[in-house]
Protein backbone atom coordinates (compact mmCIF):
# COMPACT_ATOMS: atom_id res chain seq x y z
CA UNK A 1 0.00 0.00 0.00
CA UNK A 2 1.23 3.30 -1.16
CA UNK A 3 0.49 6.28 1.30
CA UNK A 4 1.50 9.94 1.26
CA UNK A 5 2.00 11.51 4.05
CA UNK A 6 2.68 15.23 3.69
CA UNK A 7 6.69 15.85 4.09
CA UNK A 8 6.33 19.29 6.21
CA UNK A 9 2.71 19.13 7.92
CA UNK A 10 2.18 15.18 8.71
CA UNK A 11 -1.17 14.36 8.26
CA UNK A 12 -1.92 12.64 11.77
CA UNK A 13 -4.73 10.27 10.70
CA UNK A 14 -1.93 8.51 8.62
CA UNK A 15 0.69 8.73 11.29
CA UNK A 16 -2.03 6.87 13.31
CA UNK A 17 -2.48 4.53 10.32
CA UNK A 18 1.28 3.58 10.46
CA UNK A 19 1.80 3.03 14.04
CA UNK A 20 -0.93 0.90 14.32
CA UNK A 21 0.15 -1.63 11.81
CA UNK A 22 3.95 -0.94 13.18
CA UNK A 23 2.20 -2.39 16.81
CA UNK A 24 0.63 -5.27 15.05
CA UNK A 25 3.98 -6.47 13.52
CA UNK A 26 3.94 -4.65 10.24
CA UNK A 27 6.97 -3.93 8.08
CA UNK A 28 7.12 0.04 6.54
CA UNK A 29 9.41 1.47 3.75
CA UNK A 30 9.22 5.29 5.17
CA UNK A 31 11.42 8.22 4.31
CA UNK A 32 14.65 9.82 6.51
CA UNK A 33 16.97 12.71 6.04
CA UNK A 34 18.93 10.88 4.07
CA UNK A 35 18.10 7.21 2.20
CA UNK A 36 14.68 5.61 2.36
CA UNK A 37 14.43 3.03 5.35
CA UNK A 38 12.80 0.19 6.02
CA UNK A 39 11.81 -0.49 9.78
CA UNK A 40 9.19 -2.27 12.28
CA UNK A 41 8.74 -2.22 15.62
CA UNK A 42 11.55 -3.15 18.00
CA UNK A 43 9.38 -5.58 19.85
CA UNK A 44 7.98 -7.51 16.96
CA UNK A 45 10.45 -10.21 16.78
CA UNK A 46 8.55 -11.86 13.78
CA UNK A 47 8.72 -8.62 11.93
CA UNK A 48 12.44 -8.21 12.47
CA UNK A 49 12.54 -11.83 10.38
CA UNK A 50 10.24 -10.02 8.13
CA UNK A 51 12.91 -7.78 7.31
CA UNK A 52 15.84 -9.70 7.39
CA UNK A 53 14.34 -11.69 4.76
CA UNK A 54 13.84 -9.02 2.31
CA UNK A 55 17.21 -7.75 2.85
CA UNK A 56 18.78 -11.37 2.32
CA UNK A 57 20.55 -11.58 5.76
CA UNK A 58 20.79 -13.17 9.02
CA UNK A 59 18.93 -11.25 11.23
CA UNK A 60 21.82 -11.80 13.37
CA UNK A 61 24.33 -9.93 11.19
CA UNK A 62 22.23 -7.91 10.24
CA UNK A 63 23.29 -4.05 11.07
CA UNK A 64 20.16 -2.61 12.62
CA UNK A 65 19.74 0.89 13.86
CA UNK A 66 17.34 2.40 16.41
CA UNK A 67 15.19 5.22 15.10
CA UNK A 68 14.65 7.35 17.75
CA UNK A 69 12.75 10.49 18.16
CA UNK A 70 15.47 12.32 20.43
CA UNK A 71 17.94 12.24 22.42
CA UNK A 72 15.46 11.79 25.24
CA UNK A 73 15.78 7.41 24.35
CA UNK A 74 19.39 7.31 24.53
CA UNK A 75 19.73 6.56 28.34
CA UNK A 76 17.05 3.66 27.67
CA UNK A 77 18.85 1.85 24.54
CA UNK A 78 22.37 2.83 25.19
CA UNK A 79 25.04 2.39 28.02
CA UNK A 80 25.46 5.81 29.16
CA UNK A 81 28.53 7.89 27.22
CA UNK A 82 31.08 10.54 28.82
CA UNK A 83 30.59 13.69 28.40
CA UNK A 84 32.49 14.68 25.38
CA UNK A 85 30.32 11.90 23.37
CA UNK A 86 27.55 13.83 24.41
CA UNK A 87 28.05 16.90 23.23
CA UNK A 88 28.81 15.57 19.54
CA UNK A 89 25.83 13.53 19.62
CA UNK A 90 23.95 16.75 21.00
CA UNK A 91 25.07 19.34 18.25
CA UNK A 92 24.99 16.53 15.09
CA UNK A 93 21.26 15.10 16.31
CA UNK A 94 18.98 15.38 14.61
CA UNK A 95 20.45 15.16 11.67
CA UNK A 96 22.15 12.49 9.02
CA UNK A 97 24.58 10.44 11.10
CA UNK A 98 24.56 6.75 12.89
CA UNK A 99 26.22 6.71 16.20
CA UNK A 100 27.13 3.04 17.25
CA UNK A 101 26.94 2.54 21.07
CA UNK A 102 26.79 0.19 23.72
CA UNK A 103 23.76 -1.20 24.06
CA UNK A 104 21.57 -1.54 27.27
CA UNK A 105 20.02 -4.27 28.85
CA UNK A 106 16.50 -2.57 27.62
CA UNK A 107 17.56 -3.66 23.72
CA UNK A 108 15.72 -7.09 22.40
CA UNK A 109 18.60 -9.28 22.87
CA UNK A 110 17.87 -10.31 18.35
CA UNK A 111 18.55 -7.16 17.98
CA UNK A 112 22.18 -6.73 19.90
CA UNK A 113 25.45 -7.75 17.82
CA UNK A 114 28.24 -9.58 19.01
CA UNK A 115 30.08 -6.65 20.41
CA UNK A 116 26.75 -5.68 22.40
CA UNK A 117 26.49 -2.60 20.42
CA UNK A 118 23.42 -0.80 18.98
CA UNK A 119 23.46 1.95 15.81
CA UNK A 120 21.30 5.11 17.08
CA UNK A 121 19.68 7.48 14.55
CA UNK A 122 17.46 10.45 14.80
CA UNK A 123 16.77 11.63 11.69
CA UNK A 124 16.28 15.51 10.75
CA UNK A 125 12.46 14.38 9.06
CA UNK A 126 9.05 15.53 10.65
CA UNK A 127 7.26 12.02 9.18
CA UNK A 128 10.03 10.02 10.89
CA UNK A 129 9.66 11.68 13.80
CA UNK A 130 6.10 11.55 14.56
CA UNK A 131 6.21 7.74 13.80
CA UNK A 132 8.40 7.26 16.79
CA UNK A 133 6.78 9.80 19.01
CA UNK A 134 3.14 8.08 18.55
CA UNK A 135 4.69 4.74 18.72
CA UNK A 136 6.37 5.54 22.14
CA UNK A 137 9.57 3.64 21.48
CA UNK A 138 12.43 3.58 18.56
CA UNK A 139 11.53 2.17 15.32
CA UNK A 140 14.00 -0.83 14.25
CA UNK A 141 15.16 0.31 10.62
CA UNK A 142 17.66 -0.95 7.88
CA UNK A 143 18.37 0.72 4.44
CA UNK A 144 16.39 -0.84 1.52
CA UNK A 145 18.67 -2.92 -0.31
CA UNK A 146 20.41 -1.05 -2.93
CA UNK A 147 20.28 -3.00 -6.43
CA UNK A 148 19.97 -1.62 -9.41
CA UNK A 149 19.54 2.17 -10.32
CA UNK A 150 19.02 5.46 -8.29
CA UNK A 151 14.99 5.49 -8.76
CA UNK A 152 15.01 2.45 -7.29
CA UNK A 153 15.64 3.47 -3.72
CA UNK A 154 14.79 7.08 -4.18
CA UNK A 155 11.46 7.20 -5.26
CA UNK A 156 8.86 5.80 -3.08
CA UNK A 157 6.51 4.65 -6.50
CA UNK A 158 9.50 2.18 -7.45
CA UNK A 159 9.67 1.07 -4.08
CA UNK A 160 6.25 0.24 -3.68
CA UNK A 161 6.43 -2.02 -7.33
CA UNK A 162 9.43 -3.70 -6.08
CA UNK A 163 8.42 -4.50 -2.71
CA UNK A 164 4.22 -3.72 -1.89
CA UNK A 165 4.02 -6.80 -1.75
CA UNK A 166 6.31 -7.60 0.96
CA UNK A 167 5.89 -4.92 2.78
CA UNK A 168 2.70 -3.57 4.86
CA UNK A 169 3.02 0.09 4.03
CA UNK A 170 5.07 2.42 1.82
CA UNK A 171 5.21 5.84 2.57
CA UNK A 172 5.40 8.47 0.07
CA UNK A 173 7.01 11.13 1.51
CA UNK A 174 9.12 12.86 -1.22
CA UNK A 175 11.84 12.05 -3.78
CA UNK A 176 14.61 10.28 -0.86
CA UNK A 177 18.38 10.94 -0.83
CA UNK A 178 20.70 8.68 -2.48
CA UNK A 179 23.51 9.22 0.18
CA UNK A 180 23.13 7.17 3.62
CA UNK A 181 23.96 8.67 6.81
CA UNK A 182 27.25 8.99 8.38
CA UNK A 183 28.15 6.30 10.63
CA UNK A 184 30.68 7.07 14.00
CA UNK A 185 31.85 4.60 16.13
CA UNK A 186 31.73 5.80 19.95
CA UNK A 187 32.55 2.43 21.89
CA UNK A 188 36.05 2.92 22.00
CA UNK A 189 35.73 6.49 23.87
CA UNK A 190 36.87 8.49 20.67
CA UNK A 191 34.49 8.54 17.52
CA UNK A 192 35.83 6.76 14.92
CA UNK A 193 34.50 7.48 11.60
CA UNK A 194 33.45 4.06 9.82
CA UNK A 195 31.39 5.53 6.74
CA UNK A 196 31.31 8.91 5.54
CA UNK A 197 28.02 9.77 4.00
CA UNK A 198 25.73 12.61 4.17
CA UNK A 199 26.61 13.90 7.48
CA UNK A 200 29.74 15.86 7.41
CA UNK A 201 32.28 14.03 9.94
CA UNK A 202 35.18 17.37 9.58
CA UNK A 203 32.85 19.71 11.52
CA UNK A 204 31.90 17.15 14.43
CA UNK A 205 35.37 16.08 14.87
CA UNK A 206 36.51 18.92 15.61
Amino acid sequence: MLLQIHPENPQPRYIKMVVECLKNGGVIIYPTDTIYGIGCDIYHPEAITRIARIKQIDPKKAQFSFICSGLSHLSDYAKSVDTPIFRMLKSALPGPYTFILDASKQVPKMLKTKKDTVGIRVPDNKICQMIVAELGHPLMSASLPMDGDVEYFTDPEIMEEQFGNLVDIVIDGGIGSILASTVIDCTSGAPVLIREGAGEWDSLNH
